[in-house]
């Protein structure tokens, strides 16, 4: 007996004529297919690849439709098959077109080296493969691959030449040639002061009228000199451990401050508040606008400090010292939140970077071998370091300052010299032969 849970699939033949359709519908154009059983059996099993020849499948936003996708670029094959495997003659322009679009597109995608389709089937568009280096100086969208073929690419810039010689020399007299001192700071009004034996002199830049600022007598010597930041007023240290605070555009002393037992080598400001350096190994925190000499002091070096920067925006403040140690301060301790005990030689040169928050840079003395000049300073107009030798003094370079516009630096030396160098010059400068040079080469004296 049969099992009445199985039965036989019968599909009767209807007559067209037989049918209920509506009155506009042109009979004979309704075919209805003759289904066996396995037949209907396939359709089931793959829905999902059977095209109806009655309707067109229109895709979800989402969701394509694989009868319309072109799974011959990327290398997938379709169980769907091809609607047209000879194209007419007359769409050849239009495939040669196609063909050279899908190699450009498929050579900036997936580099110059990817075989074509045709000679690797079966691969899969994402694989594995080892890293290579790649340039960052490629304008196409998909990627920095130095060559690829109909891609335009910017041209190499020149390398910026930087004048090997300085436009503009001053005879300085008495310049002590100690390399724990600081005896040359340009202020943010272009006056550049320097310390030559017992006396300070101003020079100004625009003008190149030169000032004499004060006299400390024979029984004292000026060890640093150092700006605040407005510009107007200028800090001395002294070799008997006292700091003086100057108004420049009178040629006043306001206040003498003392605190250190040995000579006072280096300073930095930062707003109101003045840190001195001293061969007595401290660091002192003098606010002028209090009553007291200094409100801190701080301890740590083993030896004579002879470097101090405060960072640009005024919360640490780096100190160098004979000890071979580079301490970083905050505001609010006395104790350094950082040490480095890299340098092998004492550090003296600092430099916080105006671009970036935390980087600092340092070089040591001529046993170090880890900077080439003494002074070091990062210019505002470049945010890369640059290095480049310029040739001119006679004895070693002990101080360095950058102008308020930062292009020029100033270099002193043994050899009793002052000496300009226009190296980071700006944009505009450089489409033209510098007009400070020009105006002021020569060889003049400072006092």
């Amino acid at each position: 007996m049969d099992d009445p849970t199985i039965s036989p699939l019968t599909v009767q033949s209807v007559p067209s004529s037989q049918l209920n359709v509506p009155a506009i519908m042109p009979r004979p154009s309704l075919n209805l297919e003759t289904l066996t059983p396995s037949d209907h059996v396939s359709r089931l099993i793959n829905s999902n690849h059977y095209i109806s020849p009655s309707r067109t499948i229109y895709s979800d936003r989402f969701i394509p439709s694989r009868s319309n996708s072109n799974f011959a670029l990327f290398n997938i094959s379709s169980s769907s098959p091809p609607l047209s495997t000879n194209p007419p003659a007359s769409d050849g322009g239009k495939e040669d077109s196609s063909s050279a679009y899908a190699a450009l597109l498929r050579s900036a995608l997936f580099g110059s080296n990817t075989p074509d389709k045709r000679d690797s089937p079966g691969r899969n568009i994402f694989r594995f493969k080892t890293e290579t280096r790649q340039s960052m100086h490629s304008l196409s969208p998909f990627g920095y691959d130095d060559e690829r073929p109909g891609v335009s690419h910017s041209p190499v810039k020149t390398p910026r030449k930087v004048p090997r010689s300085p436009y503009k020399v001053l005879d300085a007299p008495a310049l002590q040639d100690d390399f724990y001192l600081n005896l040359v700071d340009w202020s943010s009004h272009n006056v550049l002061a320097v310390g030559l034996g017992n006396c300070v002199y101003l020079w100004n830049a625009c003008s190149s009228k030169v000032t004499k600022l004060c006299d400390l007598g024979i029984d004292d010597s000026v060890c640093s000199v150092g700006w605040a930041q407005r510009g107007t007023h200028l800090a001395v240290g002294t070799s008997n451990g006292k700091v003086q605070i100057w108004d420049a555009s009178r040629c006043k002393r306001v206040r003498t401050m003392e605190g250190h037992r040995l000579r006072v080598g280096a300073l930095a400001w930062s707003s109101s508040v003045l840190s001195s350096g001293s061969r007595d190994k401290s660091i002192l925190q003098r606010d002028i606008r209090a009553q007291e000499d200094f409100v801190s002091k701080l301890s740590g070096h083993k030896s004579e400090v002879c470097g101090l920067k405060w960072s640009y925006d005024n919360r640490e403040l780096a100190s160098g010292g004979n000890d071979n140690r580079l301490f970083v301060w905050n505001q609010h301790s006395t104790q350094p939140v950082l040490k480095y005990c890299e340098h092998t030689a004492a550090v003296k040169a600092i430099a916080w970077s105006p671009h970036l928050h935390g980087l600092l840079a340092s070089g040591g003395g001529t046993a170090d071998r880890c900077a080439i000049l003494c002074g070091l300073r990062m210019s505002m107009n470049l945010s890369a370091l640059m290095l480049a030798t310029l040739t001119g003094h006679t004895y070693r370079v002990l101080y360095l300052a950058i102008s308020p516009d930062g292009q020029t630096i100033v270099t002193g030396a043994g050899d009793e010299t002052l000496r300009f160098w226009n190296v980071f010059p700006s944009p505009k400068s450089q489409n033209t032969d510098s007009e400070i040079g020009a105006s002021s080469l020569g060889r003049t004296t400072i006092r």
